[in-house]
């Protein structure tokens, strides 16, 4: 006899696992309320939650969507249409009145690889060729309408993915111009987004586009780790179980979700609160309006959260700490912060209610109830201090070379301003991660042919190619007969980006603070263009007697910023050593990403004042593409670093040739002469 948990077909069903509790997380007040309150009111624009890995970002996302109240949907539609107030230009529309079925609210997860396809959905290629007829496949915007979109590292997917969503999150719908496909749906859904800064930044215009950010980081205090460590054990043991015991937490925080979102429509925003927020806006000097829309908006779902009927200078305060301190970074690497003391200065100055209240409410007030509803999160103050390196202590050195520290090493010298670079490429078309610099064949470029295969389909060459054998193929009914051997996919050129690894010499003979200066503001131009083409970076230092791998290659040119501030110079050139250490880290990145293609930016004078000499290291880079930067300077000029560029076959630009500007000088000044 079977057992009764078999299915039809004779396979046992799964049962779903249960989430790991809302409720259940210790600590993370600040990401817990950021979340309550899109939860409350969608409109707020969603939430970025930056943070190191670790730190339960997945796991707090994907315990909201159980919190959130189940959706009336109309029977059968895609779109999941409110029946209520059903979508007139809805694909599966016109939607006929009184039928109604209610859904749980769903999370759909972005993978970093999806598709432009699989997102805003395309053609349906299979209806198209069998049956003449041009039919919508729906994408996950389609599927999270009216529920939660998560992109779990939303900073490592394609840009113009993250374009796509950030623009229907925006607008509240989704078009599709395709394939001569012309759709138009809503797409109204809570955007939770979760990163880790190490692998690199969004791009301030994206960064903008959501709604709250938080940062957030593991507790350091020991009995609060234990009791996270001890209440995951206990998951993992008994998911269901531990779920159980959260259930009443639970029902609580959804029905409070619910009973906010029916009082969300008659909270009042006041002139006084509203200058407040008009005024902290404008103090901090964010761009453009819509910083003044989301923290209004948030300031009214925290009215509504706490069960007020208008918006108070506290929410005010909450809203702006939430919502300022990604839309001030002015460069990619700038941190995200904000000044506590500032804002708390702007609200006294503007508001008829300076003051918190003295009463702070039930614990829950800045996040759920429960034994972890409160103290959890960063401390005041922490945001501005995240990603900020410790000052170093050091005494000012006339001695170029020596000074502080260690024997023969300089106090570290500022980085003159960054400026726009010449752009420098790899040659040849590479098959490389999507970004702005060197050619490459890309599935995101401009279609520029057709080829056999099947991944992105190119629907008019299949057509064409199975168009000449339809009489052969014996076809009688209006389906166009298409064989494996048929199908095109397109040819897209587009661009890659690259791995540029920096090699920079560090030594005595560049110490000389001036020439330093200059030197640190090259290499953060450069690194500012890597970042705006979506590079990867790696730093490779050389001074006294060996060279180091300062910055391993990663996304985060924030991070090749941090280390060039705090570069070290002073000591003999060992140049030979840095162009070994260069190539090792060129080869173990090639087994590691081998359609990433290096680009090697040298940036030295050409002197090599210990080692062997460097002729027989720059071998170990042939075939790699390389930039030479000459930094020598004075009125005699012996030609190293152009020598060097010559072995290695390199392109050399003198330092003070590196801008965009200071190229188109060049040309200008020859035409004159001409």
């Amino acid at each position: 006899m079977r057992p009764a948990s078999k299915t039809g077909a004779g396979r046992p069903e799964r049962r779903a696992r249960a989430r790991y509790p809302f409720s259940a997380v210790v600590g993370m007040a600040d990401l817990k309320l950021a979340l309550l309150i899109n939860a409350v009111s969608p409109g707020v624009g969603g939430v970025l939650v930056r943070g190191e890995k670790g730190t339960a970002k997945s796991t707090i996302v994907r315990a909201l969507a159980g919190l959130l109240p189940p959706a009336p949907v109309v029977p059968g539609c895609r779109f999941s249409c409110d029946p209520a107030d059903p979508d007139p230009a809805c694909p599966d529309g016109p939607h006929a009145a009184g039928e109604a079925e209610e859904r749980a609210a769903r999370l759909v997860e972005l993978p970093v690889g999806a598709s432009e396809d699989r997102l805003t959905g395309s053609l349906d290629i299979e209806r198209a060729l069998t049956e003449g007829v041009k039919a919508f496949e729906p994408g996950l915007l389609a599927a999270a309408h009216r529920g939660v979109l998560y992109v779990d590292e939303v900073n490592l997917l394609h840009d113009h993915l993250v374009d796509l969503l950030l623009d229907a999150a925006a607008m509240g719908e989704s078009y599709v111009e395709r394939e001569g496909v012309s759709i138009r749906h809503a797409a109204r859904f809570l955007l939770v987004g979760t990163m880790n800064p190490e692998e690199g930044e969004l791009r301030p215009q994206l960064l903008d586009r959501f709604g709250l950010t938080v940062e957030v980081a593991a507790t350091r205090d020991p009995a609060e780790r234990a009791e996270v460590v001890r209440r995951r054990l206990r998951f993992e043991d008994d998911p269901d179980g531990f779920a159980a015991a959260f259930t009443a937490d639970e029902a609580d925080l959804a029905d409070r979700i619910a009973a906010a979102r029916r009082r969300l429509p008659g909270v009042e925003l006041t002139d006084a609160a509203l200058r407040q927020i008009t005024a902290v806006c404008a103090s901090f000097e964010v761009d453009g309006l819509r910083a003044d829309l989301v923290t209004a908006r948030a300031a009214i779902a925290l009215a509504a959260w706490h069960g007020r009927d208008a918006v108070t200078a506290d929410d005010v305060r909450t809203a702006a700490r939430l919502a300022l301190p990604h839309r001030r970074r002015r460069d990619p690497f700038d941190a995200p912060g904000l000044d506590r003391q500032k804002l708390d200065d702007v609200l006294d100055e503007h508001g008829e209610d300076p003051e918190p209240p003295d009463d702070q409410g039930p614990p829950d007030d800045d996040g759920p109830g429960g034994p972890d509803g409160g103290g959890g999160g960063l401390p005041d103050g922490a945001a501005e201090d995240a990603h900020v390196p410790p000052p170093a202590e050091s005494s000012e050195s006339s001695d170029p070379s020596g000074g502080s520290g260690r024997a023969g090493e300089s106090e570290p010298a500022p980085a003159d301003a960054a400026y726009k670079p010449r752009l420098f490429t790899v040659p040849g078309l590479g098959n490389g991660a999507p970004g702005r610099r060197s050619k490459a064949r890309s599935p995101y470029g401009r279609v520029s042919g057709a080829r056999p295969g099947a991944r992105g389909l190119h629907l008019t060459a299949t057509l064409r190619a199975a168009a000449p054998h339809q009489h052969a193929r014996g076809r009688t009914g209006s389906g166009l007969v298409v064989q494996p051997e048929d199908l095109r996919e397109a040819v897209r050129d587009g661009r890659e980006g690259n791995l540029v690894l920096f090699v920079v010499d560090a030594s005595g003979s560049m110490a000389a603070r001036k020439r330093m200066r200059a030197v640190k503001g090259a290499v953060l131009s450069l690194l500012l263009d890597a970042y705006q083409r979506r590079d990867k970076v790696g730093l490779v230092t050389f001074r006294g007697k060996d060279a180091e791998l300062a910055l391993p290659p990663t996304s985060s040119v924030e991070a090749g910023a941090r280390r060039l501030d705090a570069l070290p110079t002073g000591g003999r050139t060992p140049l030979s050593a840095g162009l070994v250490r260069a190539a090792e880290v060129l080869r173990v990145e090639r087994l590691r990403d081998p359609a990433r293609r290096p680009l090697l930016v040298v940036v030295t004078d050409g002197r090599a004042t210990h080692g062997p000499d460097p002729s027989a290291a720059a071998g170990l880079l042939a075939g790699v593409a390389s930039v030479v930067v000459d930094c020598e300077s004075g009125p005699v000029r012996l030609g190293l670093a152009a020598a060097l560029g010559a072995r290695l076959g390199a392109e050399v630009v003198r330092l003070d040739r590196l801008a965009a500007d200071a190229l188109a000088g060049v040309v200008r000044d020859a035409r004159n002469v001409a």
